[in-house]
């Protein structure tokens, strides 16, 4: 089956097999957020990026296997409804940056900077630090080199435009700037966008829009 991150509520988990590295994306409610499981294929340990909501659900895609880390990608309520029951199974490090950390219903294990790396098996996530959305919203790149960049970018990215920044013109010059200095101005247009909620998208796909973007001011 071809991935294609269209996923809903409800309905099953979208898998993409990278020859290190399995994503499997799962819409959970009632918000319609994306949450995803990332595992390494040698060792078999994972990473759960936003334990959002339907924790039964989220488990049931963890099953019996290890999972050494859940990062939160922002401190909204909608990103970390299952995070507490999630972590207390599984016992999973909790991560998130410092300036959001707060604001997570658990006390953070490890708070990550930008250009800080969280492992998964043999693998890892860069950490990219996108200030506009929330002060610590942070985006998880894996380079897999000629298995292609993936970049996870919670609220701060979407299809059609960077994440709310509730109509305040420094937020959102802030967002604007870092997503095109650190994502549009170093990641090639085939890097695959997986975001917080709905479809995925490219960054060539969106790319052309920037301009646009900048002058709407959101």
């Amino acid at each position: 089956m071809t991935y294609t991150g269209d996923v809903q509520v409800g309905g099953p988990a979208d898998v993409r097999e990278l020859p290190k590295l399995s994503i499997c994306k799962l819409a959970v409610g009632p918000f319609d957020n994306n949450a995803y499981l990332l595992r390494c294929a040698q060792t078999g340990d994972g990473v759960l990026i936003d334990a959002a909501a339907e924790a039964d659900r989220l488990l049931a895609l963890i099953t019996d296997q290890p999972i050494s880390a859940i990062v939160t990608t922002h401190q909204h309520g909608d990103h970390w409804q299952a995070l507490e029951q999630v972590t207390k199974v599984t016992g999973a490090q909790v991560i998130a940056h410092p300036l959001d950390a707060p604001g997570l219903p658990i006390p953070v294990d490890r708070t990550v900077e930008h250009g800080d790396r969280i492992t998964v098996g043999v693998t890892d996530l860069e950490v990219i630090h996108l200030r506009g959305h929330t002060p610590g919203s942070i985006a998880l790149l894996y380079d897999g080199g000629d298995e292609g960049r993936h970049l996870f970018t919670g609220d701060s990215l979407f299809p059609g435009g960077v994440g709310n920044t509730q109509k305040d013109p420094e937020r959102f010059a802030q967002l604007f700037s870092d997503v095109a200095e650190r994502i549009f101005d170093r990641l090639p247009d085939d890097t695959w966008v997986y975001p917080g909620h709905g479809k995925d998208t490219t960054l060539g796909a969106e790319r052309p829009s920037l301009p646009e973007w900048k002058a709407r001011g959101w």
